[in-house]
């Protein structure tokens, strides 16, 4: 059985990368959506070449699903599911992810996955987010905060490392690990990565994203308990050295 690793490149993917090759249970391929129009990682905003350059440092090979910039969720589905069902052919059977306690997202990707007959796992599920994040900083896995949502941190968080003292400076109503989606990180350097990568940090920049339709948003605003979808993160570019 081949297994595939939903990579994010952020912590709580390399977390669980370094957890599944502790139980022998390495992936055989990384899996991330990237944005087409921008050439960067999927909510992330990381710069493709990064990305490639974490799989070149990890010796394993990387599966990128090309996705528009505006894409919505029915259009999202449809796409995932034929690069998965072209990925079960060639013999993958099951899929990693980094969850750790959205149910309704686990829920989601169980759902997904079984339509195509593809076993899910979550490494990570169920862990406590405040003992997680001190796990992955003293596994070795070195991070960069490079977007944060603009609600609950401002533009200071963003370039800086994930760190103790990252987490002793976060308001107490942000998660640890960010699982709310509070903020996202580019990992440089684990113990798994062969050599670390070499990057700079650039211009930080502030986005507002809005829902592509009416159904996208009432899906959301029903998920998530709020009433106006549109939100605002800060982004910094990160550059390869």
């Amino acid at each position: 059985m081949k297994s595939i690793l939903s990579w994010s490149s952020g912590k709580d993917a390399a977390y669980s990368l370094h957890k599944l090759i502790k139980n022998n249970q390495k992936p055989d391929l990384l899996l991330t959506t990237v944005n087409k129009d921008l050439n960067r990682v999927s909510m992330h905003g990381l710069r493709i070449e990064l990305l490639e350059k974490q799989a070149e440092a990890l010796d394993l090979p990387l599966y990128k699903i090309p996705l528009d910039k505006d894409v919505d969720m029915a259009s999202y589905n449809k796409i995932m599911s034929e690069h998965l069902k072209h990925l079960k052919i060639q013999g993958y059977n099951k899929v990693h992810f980094g969850d750790i306690f959205l149910e309704d997202l686990k829920t989601y990707r169980i759902k997904q996955m079984q339509s195509i007959q593809i076993q899910t796992d979550f490494p990570v599920w169920g862990e406590s987010t405040e003992e997680l994040a001190v796990k992955i900083i003293q596994s070795g896995i070195k991070a960069v905060v490079i977007s944060v949502n603009a609600k609950l941190l401002n533009k200071n968080f963003v370039g800086r490392r994930f760190d103790e003292n990252f987490l002793n400076d976060l308001p107490t109503d942000v998660d640890w690990c960010g699982e709310n989606g509070e903020f996202h990180t580019f990992v440089y350097d684990s113990p798994d990565f062969k050599q670390p990568i070499s990057y700079s940090l650039g211009d930080k920049i502030f986005k507002t994203f809005k829902p592509c339709n009416q159904k996208d948003k009432d899906n959301f605003n029903r998920n998530v308990k709020k009433t106006n979808w549109d939100t605002g993160f800060w982004f910094i570019d990160v550059l390869l050295s």
